[in-house]
């Protein structure tokens, strides 16, 4: 098992590149949740709109696995960089609490 010390951690998003505090890593959660949420409901307004993609409407379960499939895929964009939004967020973030 590999184990990392909070030292080495840094982010892109972190625009200094420097080790990420407990406050920093708060920030850049909060940005790429808020990220994921939205593109979670921008894959359910595609899904609603277009009267399914993978089921008719019909089927509960079916439409709660697509659900879930799409708050997944909302997530892993987020966290792979997304649309660049959580990066926007964070920057405001710092700067509403005077860090930049």
């Amino acid at each position: 098992m590999m184990t990392i010390g909070t030292a080495a951690l840094t982010s892109s998003l972190n625009p200094a590149d420097t080790p990420l505090d407990k406050e920093s890593l708060k920030r850049t959660g909060a940005a790429k949740d808020f990220e994921g949420l939205l593109l979670t409901q921008m894959l359910h307004s595609v899904r609603e709109d277009g009267s399914g993609w993978l089921s008719n409407g019909d089927d509960q379960s079916g439409d709660a696995a697509i659900g879930f499939g799409e708050e997944q895929l909302a997530k892993a964009m987020a966290a792979s960089g997304g649309l660049g939004m959580a990066k926007l967020i964070n920057q405001g973030l710092q700067q509403k609490q005077g860090l930049l």
